[in-house]
């Protein structure tokens, strides 16, 4: 059995595979050894695999080598399925590499764009064979509502929850409407942009904002949480092929 860490900026997600079959799933804010063990001692794991875009806290990686008869941290020298274009590999997102793993696993042969909706905003392109060709960075939805607030004298801080009319009738709605619209018109341009070059393109959309979009979006996408969780796995068992 496998145990699979994906760190994000914001919270840890932990899940369980047998092969690549997902046998449970787990959120923590924050992941702490405690729980951890708790999570070892009830499924037993004997191979594990962590990818993190932030600190982590090193007691949980000596006891998962120790523990575990094998361990592998996620970075830049760890033997992947895809072919990484980027410039500078060691300061790509450890989330980035697994969600582009994850689409080509599942669609080896079809060009792909992945969309991240967490903190940030990833869009990665991912070409027929298993390329990484690169991809951008933008502000995620809460980081928008967040600088509107900080960087201002007298806008509110607001969230995704309410009217987000096409034209906003007041403040929080024109707020919301630019914030949430703007990052909707974004999403969509891409999209166009890359279907206009790669017309088998599919689109896989992921992270915690997500579903929220995948209702919103008029577009053909494949919606899934677990998409860098199960990029994890499909590393660690390549590691075994």
């Amino acid at each position: 059995m496998n145990i699979v860490i994906d760190q994000g900026n914001t919270s840890a997600k932990v899940a369980m595979y047998e092969r690549r079959k997902l046998l449970a799933s787990f959120i923590f804010k924050p992941l702490n050894l405690n729980r951890l063990v708790k999570l070892v001692n009830e499924y037993s794991p004997s191979r594990g695999i962590l990818g993190s875009v932030t600190d982590f806290n090193p007691d949980i990686i000596s006891y998962l080598k120790e523990k575990l008869n094998c361990f592998i941290v996620l970075d830049d020298k760890t033997r992947i399925p895809i072919a990484i274009q980027y410039k500078t590999p060691e300061t790509l997102g450890r989330d980035r590499i697994a969600s582009a793993v994850a689409a080509y696993i599942k669609y080896p042969t079809r060009n792909l764009l992945v969309i991240d909706a967490g903190t940030a905003i990833t869009y990665d392109l991912v070409q027929a064979g298993g390329i990484y060709a690169g991809g951008t960075i933008s502000p995620g939805m809460t980081i928008r509502f967040k600088a509107l607030n900080n960087y201002t004298k007298r806008l509110p801080m607001l969230d995704e929850e309410g009217d987000i009319p096409e034209l906003g009738y007041n403040t929080e709605t024109a707020i919301r409407a630019g914030v949430v619209n703007g990052i909707l018109k974004e999403m969509n341009a891409y999209i166009d942009e890359y279907k206009i070059k790669y017309p088998d393109l599919l689109v896989f959309l992921t992270g915690g904002h997500s579903f929220y979009f995948e209702t919103k979006l008029k577009k053909s996408i494949f919606a899934d949480g677990n998409l860098v969780l199960n990029g994890l796995n499909e590393i660690l068992n390549y590691q075994y092929v």
